[in-house]
């Protein structure tokens, strides 16, 4: 197992603001704005401090530049674009796209808006539940845009021809509710496919969408419209196809008093990480949500307020539970700096000094895009804490200079004056930081934690115990710290941009164009990301940014395996294959971005095999992780990402780690990824083989 430097993790009470829009700003202190709810004690850590930044001092300090390939036509004034978001594509391109609210979907048309409940369909590479509207709800708008947004919820506002605001749509993820408040005495016409809501004494309007039921509270219903006097509020949401008397009455009443946004606390000890999202209605009543799976597994808070029902999803049952709290824990997981290479045979080791000797001199130079050059600075700072792990520290002396200097270079603050790469700029409309040269649409703000996390890795292991390489660096890394991970949110960057606290992991399309949302691949990437990001602030003494960086990386971790290498798929019956590579809002595909071949599909869910990897079987049985191998390998190990299903397939048991090492050994040039080196690989699946008693 990684032997992972350990920090201590302080905590004291904090609310994370929400992004503010025109009438709501974040305290400068980072206190909620107006309109925040006081969290409750919850059980497990208590509530982490969020690093407090200057941003506008970091921003300020690299040269400004419209670098970035993104239009933000639907958006506010003043509102910082919500990049990398389940609701990007609300914002971005010619046509608003759909997005999946969970348990819900939303889709804007020209007049208003749709709903639907996603149903999933299955076959052997494909799980996935579009949006198909089963509500129209029509406000006379001509158009729509973005008024607030936080890191689970997002406020739409609907305009008429004059410009003026009809009335602000709510979606938030995991609430079963949607709602629209007017700000000017409005008629809705609110119809379902095939009828009309029909009033009943209870309060609330119901409709039989054919396959799904659903109920509107608010206004006054006749017929296929809704009237609302300026400051009234209606609501729509779907009842579980199960669901008891008791869930129709809790949805009914607690859609009454609508969600206006969402809180999102962390705390983090030496054993757990815990998400609290705080679910803020305008009367301040209990609302309704639904838990993921990932909100279920392993050892969780006791919830005395769910089993209501279930909503089906493409992640498997969203579990109805009252309340306005949703509290869920994952293994804690904080940054990993080396393997534990205590228990290694001597032939091992000496095998993994000879390969290090060849990896070094084989070490090309750096490539000069975000992507591929910060892959080789980690490759690189990798095999430099190898090497001085290993009593070896002349084998790497020369190529810690060499990295040191290339970071050097990547941390000049004004270094995009004199070049075009290799250096980063601030784009004031995107309200990002770009490395340039872009890559993989870095400038169309994908990718951003991909990218950023391997350079913060490697600058976090060469800066270990070396307070002035850390200082020459910290200019430009904290800038990269805070594009992927602010905690708060500010004016020049968005609070937490890759990570969804809800979905428990991060999106990687920074303008979600696609009709089933947006979409994340290398879940052990992100992982890695968050790593990295701890790395970088042990290095630089935050602890308050290591707590928040083991809060992300525990959280992903838990998520990888929930719901891309190790997923409950029993209930998706015709799916034929053991893992998912490309979870989208409204699909999941045995698929990757690059290649169909399943070693590429397995693979990009484990690159870069780092020590934090070597503990992304807890909770994997050994049998899932032999048939995913076996399931990628059908042709050998001498295939792109060979070593890294080697490096997996040893986390299966001593027998399986005894095998991978004689696979290992001989392995093709073809299976070591340009991200990772035969040295690295063995000390991977001897640490692994020693861990298990082989």
């Amino acid at each position: 197992m990684a032997a992972a430097v350990v920090v201590t993790l302080a905590a004291v009470l904090v609310v994370v603001a929400p992004w503010a829009d025109d009438d709501e700003t974040a305290d400068g202190d980072g206190a909620a704005g107006p309109g925040s709810a006081p969290v409750s004690d919850v059980s497990g850590p208590p509530d982490a401090t969020p690093p407090e930044v200057d941003s506008a001092a970091l921003v300020a300090a690299v040269p400004a530049e419209a670098v970035a390939k993104i239009d933000p036509v639907r958006l506010a004034p003043g509102v910082v674009p919500p990049s990398n978001r389940w609701y990007s594509g609300l914002v971005f391109g010619d046509q608003p796209q759909p997005v999946f609210a969970e348990p819900l979907s939303f889709g804007l048309t020209d007049s208003g808006f749709t709903l639907g409940l996603p149903a999933p369909t299955v076959d052997a590479k494909v799980i996935i539940a579009p949006h198909v509207p089963a509500v129209t709800v029509d406000a006379g708008a001509t158009s729509a845009q973005v008024s607030a947004a936080d890191p689970v919820s997002v406020t739409i506002d609907l305009l008429d021809a004059s410009g003026a605001v009809l009335g602000k749509v709510v979606l938030a993820a995991g609430s079963p509710f949607v709602s629209f408040t007017a700000a000017q005495d409005v008629t809705l016409g609110s119809t379902v496919a095939g009828g009309t809501f029909a009033p009943g004494d209870d309060g609330a309007a119901t409709a039989d969408a054919g396959t799904s039921q659903w109920g509107l509270v608010g206004g006054t219903t006749d017929g296929g419209s809704t009237t609302l006097g300026a400051g009234e509020s209606a609501s729509w949401y779907a009842l579980p196809p199960d669901a008891t008397p008791e869930a129709a009455t809790a949805l009914r009443t607690a859609a009454a008093d609508p969600v206006t946004g969402v809180d999102v606390t962390y705390g983090v000890d030496d054993t757990v990480a815990r998400t609290t999202l705080t679910y803020r209605t305008a009367g301040g009543s209990p609302t309704a949500y639904v838990l993921m799976p990932h909100h279920r597994v392993g050892d969780q808070p006791e919830r005395t307020d769910c089993g209501l029902g279930a909503y089906p999803s493409v992640y498997g049952d969203l579990e109805l539970c009252a309340g306005s709290q949703l509290s869920s824990f994952a293994p804690a997981v904080p940054a990993a700096r080396e393997l534990d290479l205590d228990g290694i045979s001597d032939d091992q080791r000496a095998a993994i000094v000879d390969a290090l000797a060849t990896d070094v001199a084989g070490t090309p130079a750096f490539p000069s895009d975000t992507y591929f050059g910060g892959k080789a600075l980690n490759r690189a700072a990798s095999l430099v804490v190898l090497g001085e792990q290993l009593g070896v520290p002349d084998v790497v002396a020369e190529l810690r200079s060499t990295t040191v200097d290339a970071l050097t270079e990547w941390a000049e603050p004004d270094g995009c004056t004199r070049r075009d790469a290799r250096c980063v700029v601030y784009d004031e409309t995107a309200r990002s930081a770009i490395g340039l040269t872009p890559s993989f649409g870095s400038d169309e703000l994908n990718d951003h934690h991909f990218h950023y996390g391997y350079i913060l890795a490697a600058a976090g292991l060469l800066a270990q115990d070396d307070p002035a390489l850390a200082a020459r660096l910290a200019p430009v890394m904290n800038l990269l710290a805070q594009d992927i991970a602010a905690a708060l949110p500010s004016d020049e960057l968005p609070q937490l941009r890759s990570f969804d606290p809800y979905a428990g992991h991060s999106w990687a399309s920074g303008t979600s164009p696609f009709a089933d949302g947006n979409n994340q691949e290398s879940s052990s990437e992100a992982v890695t990301a968050w790593n990295g990001l701890g790395l970088w602030a042990q290095a630089s003494d935050q602890p308050e940014l290591a707590t928040e960086a083991t809060w992300l990386a525990s959280t992903e971790a838990l998520t990888a395996r929930t719901y891309w290498t190790a997923p409950d798929l029993e209930q998706f019956e015709g799916f034929e294959h053991t893992m998912v590579s490309l979870n989208w809002g409204g699909k999941r595909d045995y698929a990757t971005w690059f290649s169909p071949e399943p070693s590429a599909i397995l693979g990009i869910q484990l690159i870069p095999m780092g020590p934090v990897q070597s503990g992304m079987a807890e909770g994997v049985t050994p049998e899932q992780i032999r048939a995913s191998v076996e399931e990628a390998t059908p042709g050998g190990y001498g295939v792109q990402f060979g070593g890294y299903l080697l490096m997996y397939r040893a986390l299966a048991g001593a027998d399986d780690a005894a095998a991978a090492w004689q696979e290992a050994v001989s392995l093709p040039d073809v299976g070591v990824d340009d991200g990772s080196s035969r040295s690295a690989m063995l000390a991977f699946i001897a640490s692994a083989q020693a861990g298990s008693g082989g």
